[in-house]
């Protein structure tokens, strides 16, 4: 590989209601196109192990709207998946360097669909990793009440409380029975959380996209026509668990077949937030995909 990627700069991006931050990490010599890595509500930081596996390529991060530096301009208590689209299709255009490969993880995969079914030109490949997407799952009405439950929760009671039974339902394997809202909540201390409300409600997880990411209905028609190609990712370790099951679901309402990935939800993680994966497999996997979209 010609490892001739130099340090990310950061740089703004001014959105309607938004000011967004991305971080580019130029190889002034790679002929392939830009490879955005994105999450939601994840942002930069968290593909910081992963970029450093493609230093033959121009790579570019962001922190979506209401995470780390990318800022709201409006008072506004949630972010929709269509903003979310529509800003990385502001982003690309002023990357301007012609459409995009994009590595997508969990809320990041369901906006990542979301901008393809916009705008398909200007993504080339797009690998949608784990995108919860419950409204493709035969439970959905279950599944879609307890992610309600989470956010009214976190409302009610605080991030201690909220985050609890956000990692019951994100680690649970197999479908939701229909009485899961009638069982005892979660301890968060059980979790390693907190079990006092500090009265904060800015996460933006559960505040900001809770409420709104989960329920997001994709263009199936529409993504289907794309010329881009879609390459939905399941973790080898997380099979069962509400996101790998949306994987497989979206994939097959798309007439594909997952590829599966190593680790878990977080996979490609190194050091970042405390739930590291196997990122020097999963970049191998990674390369091994994009390459056979060439």
């Amino acid at each position: 590989m010609n490892e001739t990627m130099t340090e990310p700069v950061s740089r703004t991006l001014t959105v309607p209601t938004a000011v967004l931050t991305y971080d580019v990490r130029k190889n002034e010599s790679s002929t392939d196109p830009v490879l955005l890595m994105i999450g939601s509500p994840m942002g930069a930081a968290g593909f910081g192990t992963l970029a450093q596996h493609f230093t033959d390529r121009t790579i570019v991060t962001y922190d979506p709207r209401g995470s780390e530096r990318s800022t709201r301009t409006d008072d506004a208590t949630q972010n929709t998946v269509e903003e979310h689209a529509d800003d990385l299709h502001r982003l690309i255009a002023a990357i301007d360097t012609g459409p995009v490969d994009v590595f997508a993880s969990s809320g990041g995969a369901v906006n990542a669909l979301a901008l393809v079914a916009e705008h398909p030109d200007q993504v080339r490949t797009l690998i949608a990793h784990e995108p919860p997407i419950v409204t493709a799952l035969p439970d959905r009405e279950a599944a879609l009440a307890a992610s309600r439950d989470i956010h009214e929760t976190y409302l009610r009671s605080g991030q201690g409380a909220g985050m609890a039974k956000f990692m019951a339902l994100s680690s649970h394997k197999g479908e939701f029975p229909s009485d899961w809202l009638d069982r005892p909540d979660p301890d968060p201390a059980t979790f390693g959380l907190p079990t006092e409300d500090d009265g904060s409600r800015d996460d933006p997880l559960l505040g900001l996209a809770m409420g709104s990411t989960i329920g997001y209905e994709p263009d199936f028609d529409a993504l289907r026509e794309s010329p881009t190609r879609i390459v939905l990712a399941a973790g080898s370790e997380s099979a069962g668990e509400l996101a790998n099951r949306c994987a497989f679901a979206v994939a097959e309402r798309l007439g594909t077949t997952p590829v599966v990935f190593p680790s878990h939800h977080g996979g490609f993680l190194g050091g970042e937030y405390g739930w590291p994966g196997e990122p020097d497999a999963f970049a191998i996997k990674l390369r091994e995909v994009l390459t056979a979209a060439v």
